[in-house]
């Protein structure tokens, strides 16, 4: 070993020549993971815990919902006081879902609708439903369960 603690037979420029390109490989890597999805924002998977508040429950509307990104939730109002909770990563690309409106959680990556009641898929290409998040209600709040 060299004083500088590299192997004498690598050299500091043989070194140094292989710490830059194990740098551009995690670029390359880190590159492409980013391209595996959809190229929309990736969902959080920072999870939560029971009693966590998703949102008031008067911010969610009958017969739609809301994406909560910060949450990778999506919490949903079918009829007056049901509420349901999905996970905002669609089943396709696991891209961020981005809204709901008509009845329908919107995936604007690849165009894919899923049921507002109970997640399922309603045009694809994503051909599962969206994962149940399990929720409740605590006073005016919808918590995670």
């Amino acid at each position: 070993m060299s004083d500088a603690g590299v192997p004498s037979a690598l050299g500091r420029r043989g070194f140094v020549r292989g710490v830059g390109a194990a740098g551009v490989a995690t670029g390359a890597v880190t590159a492409v993971a980013g391209l595996a999805g959809c190229g929309g924002p990736e969902v959080s998977t920072a999870g939560g815990t029971a009693g966590d508040v998703l949102v008031a429950t008067r911010d969610v509307p009958v017969g739609g919902g809301v994406v909560l990104e910060e949450h990778g939730v999506v919490v949903t109002q079918p009829t007056a006081g049901d509420f349901r909770g999905f996970s905002s990563a669609c089943t396709h690309r696991s891209c961020q879902v981005t809204r709901v409106e008509d009845g329908a959680i919107a995936c604007v990556c690849h165009q894919s609708l899923f049921e507002v009641t109970d997640g399922a898929v309603r045009s694809g290409p994503a051909d599962e439903p969206l994962p149940p998040v399990a929720v409740a209600i605590a006073g005016d709040d919808v918590v995670r369960a």
